[in-house]
């Protein structure tokens, strides 16, 4: 019988899937916290507090 039990798949696939997911937020934290993009989100962060010239019924 092989060596790939069900275990073994489960194991690789939780431990691989944490290390994806670690990666992606930790790509997303730096692009969030890049001093390059603060102004653009301190703008955006202001958006919803704006008048619009448009009445939305």
């Amino acid at each position: 019988m092989s060596g790939l039990t069900y275990e073994a798949v489960a194991t690789f696939a939780q431990q691989g899937g944490t290390i994806y997911f670690g990666l992606i937020f930790a790509g997303g934290l730096t692009y969030a916290l890049w001093p390059r993009h603060k102004e653009a989100f301190k703008r955006l962060a202001q958006l919803p507090l704006e008048d619009d010239e448009i009445d939305h019924v």
